[in-house]
């Protein structure tokens, strides 16, 4: 059995840069010296999803989203 694609994604015009993702999912998100929004694996392991998950919930401007992909 495949597991379902998923893509991960930060709306630039929600991100305050507050990092949390990046403190909860350091492999998954980054936040460059030159930008002030952070960015993210748009398709992250399996096995990273629990932090994933954390990081969408610990959010506190909820710009991080993960949508099937069809």
């Amino acid at each position: 059995m495949t597991s379902s694609q998923r893509r991960l994604r930060v709306a630039r015009d929600m991100c305050e840069a507050h990092a949390l993702c990046v403190e909860i999912a350091p492999e998954v998100f980054d936040l460059p010296d030159d930008d002030d929004v952070a960015t993210c694996d748009e398709n992250p392991r399996e096995d990273l999803m629990p932090q994933v998950k954390a990081a969408i919930s610990g959010c506190p401007r909820q710009a991080i989203s993960l949508a099937d992909i069809p």
